[in-house]
């Protein structure tokens, strides 16, 4: 924890203390009003705890290749969700894991203009795979199961976006409360999910993370979409929660070398 947050942190504690005094006349929304921002600097030092505890994680890794670098992958996609024209002339697959907060960063701050942009265009077909690392996120393995038991019921996307606006709630009563809240049929969605129905589905895409070297979340490969739907030759790799100029550099080149 910082010294600043240390000494804001106590700086309230002091005035609640003081208005806590017999006879104080501090009014009681004023010590509630301190209490909730108490509560939302604790908030947000957790955050910052974690994704410094990811970083950490991270670097102790094995260097991750450059954002640039061809990667002449074939990966399979057959049956995975994706969004946009399925003859799209480009499809990126996103690895993701529902415990990253880099991800997360990913599914807030840049799908939505790389959907407005190249997806909803007609340009860019958009697949995501599963790639759990259980060994520092143990609940993104169950949670990738149930995007897919969300999407037996036409859900998938909804879900997979809830997923990563609540990473703090992905225990299996969390996941259940999800799909009452997007309107599933919970009964079903709990069979799926306490079944394991889904783990199959999941650990395919693990397979396909690991062929091709995947060590970090999110990953995403792009290669032009070819004549078998079911696998993508891919060319061009970008690791990490890169910003949306990053997927548009990439995809502009990619596209303008399929015309040349």
């Amino acid at each position: 924890m910082t010294n600043r947050t240390l000494i804001t942190l106590s700086g309230l504690t002091l005035l609640i203390l003081a208005g806590a005094q017999p006879g104080s006349t501090q009014p009681s929304d004023d010590l509630r009003a301190l209490r909730r921002d108490i509560d939302a600097l604790k908030s947000n030092q957790t955050s910052i705890q974690k994704e410094l505890q990811e970083l950490k994680t991270l670097l102790q890794r094995p260097q991750a290749p450059s954002a640039a670098e061809p990667r002449d992958v074939v990966l399979k996609i057959a049956g995975a969700p994706f969004k946009g024209d399925p003859t799209a002339r480009l499809t990126l697959i996103e690895f993701s894991d529902y415990q990253c907060p880099f991800c997360a960063r990913h599914a807030g701050d840049t799908l939505a203009q790389v959907e407005r942009d190249y997806v909803k265009t007609g340009k860019v077909k958009y697949v995501v795979r599963d790639l759990p690392l259980e060994a520092i996120h143990p609940q993104a393995f169950k949670a990738a199961e149930a995007a897919h038991c969300a999407g037996e019921q036409g859900r998938f996307w909804e879900m997979h976006a809830r997923l990563f606006a609540s990473q703090a709630a992905l225990g299996v009563p969390d996941l259940l409360q999800h799909s009452g809240t997007l309107g599933l049929d919970v009964g079903g969605f709990r069979k799926c999910l306490e079944g394991g129905r889904q783990a199959t589905t999941v650990r395919a895409g693990l397979a396909e993370g690991q062929k091709a070297g995947i060590s970090w979340t999110p990953t995403f490969f792009l290669g032009m979409t070819g004549s078998d739907p079911s696998t993508v030759k891919t060319t061009r790799t970008i690791v990490g929660a890169q910003p949306y100029a990053r997927f548009q550099e990439v995809i502009e080149s990619l596209l303008a070398s399929r015309q040349n």
